[in-house]
């Protein structure tokens, strides 16, 4: 049973997964860019040289790691459209994946669902060593490899973390910190997301925060949190209601075991709710976008992921 955490941001950036409310538009065409500082390594450099220090520590611990750095795919027009909060390539995105939540179940290799295998080439082969692992040999190999995160995080980002997911964490937080302190104070975005509200409400959705980064992340969230309770139902390990997530973390979300047709009626109604989402927040997308995309390539950047 595979077991994914997800940002609140939808950062799709967690564990690859490109879960933008603008449908992945973001994660696809963000790419690194060269450091204007002579001699410094560019983000993808570091990405590399994270991936490579955790493995080397991982090895003194007495356990594999392959150095695995997510490929991002090609930057395409129709990415880059994406990004602009391009009406037409955004329709054309959400008519086939929705928010793109019960989409990793249905075209389960085209969105890198990490459950595909052996035969998807963009699958962390680090999955593979975890799951020949036993229950005891498990919690050892965790518990390593947080201690070298611990150690390549600051070797290489000059970051201290206590863990992986506490990384992941100072991402998200940071990542919050950054949208809402460029985005929420905008009046114009303020504007266009109440507006964007009011027609939501209008077509029958519940609309609770109206500030520009929650109208972003609202669509997707009800998706994501129907998903979690399906995983949480086939797990007898962990609650059936996710508690609160603490302050500044990304909660934990169980992703279910779905064959893509258990999970087509499901996509059925995320592609509506994610088109009428689009139609009244075109304006508000084609503004917000490039916005979110300029801030999550930086804090990605930041961060090494």
């Amino acid at each position: 049973m595979l077991t994914r955490s997800r940002p609140a941001l939808a950062v799709l950036g967690v564990a690859a997964l490109a879960l933008l409310g603008g449908c992945g538009s973001a994660a696809e065409s963000a790419r690194p860019t060269p450091s204007s500082t002579p001699g410094a390594a560019s983000p993808m450099d570091k990405r590399h040289q994270l991936e490579a220090a955790k493995a080397d520590c991982m090895k003194q611990q007495g356990f594999k790691y392959v150095p695995h750095v997510t490929s991002q795919g090609p930057d395409t027009e129709e990415s880059r459209k994406r990004t602009s909060g391009d009406y037409q390539a955004l329709r054309k995105y959400r008519e086939k994946y929705g928010f793109g939540v019960f989409a990793m179940h249905v075209y389960p290799k085209e969105m890198g669902n990490p459950q595909v295998k052996p035969d998807n080439a963009e699958i962390d082969p680090n999955w593979k060593i975890q799951t020949g692992l036993s229950e005891a040999q498990t919690k050892a190999y965790r518990k390593a490899k947080d201690t070298c995160m611990t150690t390549a995080a600051g070797q290489v980002l000059g970051l201290k973390v206590k863990s992986e997911m506490d990384l992941y964490n100072a991402q998200n937080r940071a990542m919050n910190r950054a949208l809402k302190s460029a985005i929420n104070g905008d009046p114009d975005m303020v504007e266009l997301a109440a507006a964007m509200a009011t027609c939501l409400k209008g077509k029958g959705y519940a609309v609770g925060d109206t500030s520009p980064v929650a109208m972003n992340q609202s669509g997707q969230k009800v998706f994501l949190a129907q998903e979690d309770k399906l995983g949480r139902e086939q797990r007898d390990d962990v609650p059936d209601v996710a508690p609160p997530a603490k302050d500044g973390e990304m909660p934990m979300t169980y992703a279910p075991t779905l064959t893509p047709e258990q999970a087509r009626p499901y996509l059925a109604k995320e592609i509506k709710a994610a088109l009428d989402d689009l139609e009244c927040g075109k304006d508000f997308y084609r503004a917000y976008m490039p916005k979110q995309a300029a801030i999550m390539q930086r804090i990605s950047d930041q961060y090494g992921t």
